[in-house]
C-alpha cells in the first residue's frame, strides 16, 4: 500500500464522440459507440492520503463528490487532497465530466491499492450509464469502439475494438466559447425526446463501422477514414435533430465543420452534443494550416488544439517525499 508521503499524478485526454451505434436497442443491447482520445486539450490533478477529502482548483466541488462517492463504493473511510492543476473545458462535448472522474478515481485507487480495472472504476463514480468511449480512451487511448448495455442494465458497456491510429494523422480540435452542450439532466430529458431511428439506418452505421471505418484505420487508409467517419456523422447527426435542430449543432458548431470540410480535413464532426468539432487531415505542416485557418475564423471566442492521436490512455505516476 502507498505510504502517506505518496502523491499520484493523473495526467488525462479530452475524449472526441464519433457516434452512437444504436438507439433502438433492438437486438438487446442500446447506446455503443465511437470515439477516440484528442491530442488536446488535457486534464491534470494531484493526489495525497489524508484523513478527510480537501479540494482545491476548478471544478472542485463536482472532484470532491466523485471522490466522496469512489471512497465510499470502496468503503474507505478516509479521505485525500486532491489538487486540480488542469481542467478540461466544461460542458463542450469532450467528456469533461468522466475524465475528472476516471482521474480521480485512478488517482485514489493507486493510493489505497485497490482495484483500477477500467470499467470498475467507471461504475464506482457512476459513469458511462450511457457511453463508455471516455471509459475505454481514459484507459488505452486510440480509436475505440464500445458495444453499449442491455437494456435495463447498468453496466460499462464493453470494448469490442481499439486501434492506434497513424502518428501523420493529426487531428484539429475547434472548441468554440459560449456554446456549453447539454449535460445532467437536461442531456437525460434531450435523450428522452429522441425518436427511434430507422432500423436500416441503425443497421448501416453498424456495416459502416465494421467495413469501412476499422478497416481503414487498420490500413492507415485516411481518405477511406474519412469519408466513413463524415459518412456517420451526417447518419446519427439526423438522430438527434429533434433536439440540437439539425444534423448539427448550429451556430459556429456548424460552421466551423463547414469551414474544415472546405479546407481539406479528410473527415469532420462534432464531438457529442457540441460545441466542440475535430478534423482530420494528413501531416504536421497541413494540421498547422488548418489551426490558423481555425484560429483566424474564432478570435478571441474560442480555442483550437491540434496534434495526432494519443495511442496510449492516461499517463499515471507518483513522488515520494
Amino acid at each position: 500500500m502507498s505510504g502517506p508521503a505518496d502523491t499520484v499524478f493523473v495526467e488525462a485526454h479530452a475524449r472526441l464522440h464519433f457516434g452512437v451505434l444504436d438507439l433502438r436497442g433492438s437486438l438487446g443491447r442500446w447506446f455503443g459507440g465511437i470515439g477516440a482520445a484528442a491530442p488536446a486539450p488535457t486534464l491534470l490533478l494531484s493526489a495525497t492520503r489524508a484523513d478527510q477529502i480537501a479540494v482545491t482548483g476548478e471544478d472542485a466541488a463536482r472532484a470532491a463528490g466523485f471522490a466522496r462517492r469512489f471512497l465510499q463504493h470502496h468503503h474507505v473511510s478516509s479521505g485525500a487532497r486532491i489538487t486540480l492543476e488542469r481542467a478540461l473545458p466544461a460542458h463542450a462535448g469532450l467528456g469533461s465530466g468522466t475524465q475528472l472522474a476516471l482521474s480521480i478515481a485512478r488517482a485514489l485507487a493507486e493510493l489505497y491499492a485497490l482495484p483500477t480495472d477500467p470499467g470498475a472504476l467507471s461504475l464506482a463514480v457512476g459513469r458511462a450509464r450511457r457511453s463508455a468511449i471516455g471509459t475505454w480512451t481514459f484507459a488505452y487511448g486510440g480509436l475505440v469502439v464500445e458495444g453499449g448495455r442491455p437494456r435495463g442494465g447498468d453496466v460499462c458497456g464493453p470494448l469490442i475494438a481499439r486501434i492506434a491510429l497513424p502518428d501523420a494523422w493529426q487531428c484539429v480540435v475547434a472548441i468554440p466559447a459560449g456554446e456549453p452542450s447539454l449535460s445532467g439532466p437536461a442531456e437525460a430529458d434531450a435523450f428522452g425526446r429522441l425518436p427511434e431511428p430507422p432500423q436500416s439506418e441503425v443497421e448501416q452505421v453498424a456495416h459502416i463501422v465494421l467495413m469501412a471505418l476499422l478497416p481503414a484505420a487498420a490500413d492507415g487508409d485516411l481518405a477511406a477514414f474519412g469519408r466513413a467517419l463524415t459518412r456517420i456523422q451526417e447518419i446519427t447527426g439526423r438522430w438527434f435533430a429533434v433536439v440540437q435542430g439539425d444534423t448539427f449543432a448550429g451556430g459556429r458548431t456548424r460552421e466551423l465543420i463547414e469551414l474544415l470540410a472546405a479546407h481539406g480535413a479528410a473527415g469532420v464532426g462534432q464531438s457529442s452534443w457540441g460545441p466542440s468539432v475535430y478534423g482530420i487531415v494528413d501531416g504536421t505542416a497541413t494540421a498547422v494550416r488548418l489551426a490558423e485557418t481555425v484560429r483566424a475564423y474564432l478570435g478571441l471566442h474560442g480555442a483550437v488544439y491540434h496534434g495526432p492521436f494519443p495511442a496510449e490512455g492516461a499517463r499515471v505516476w507518483r513522488t515520494v517525499i
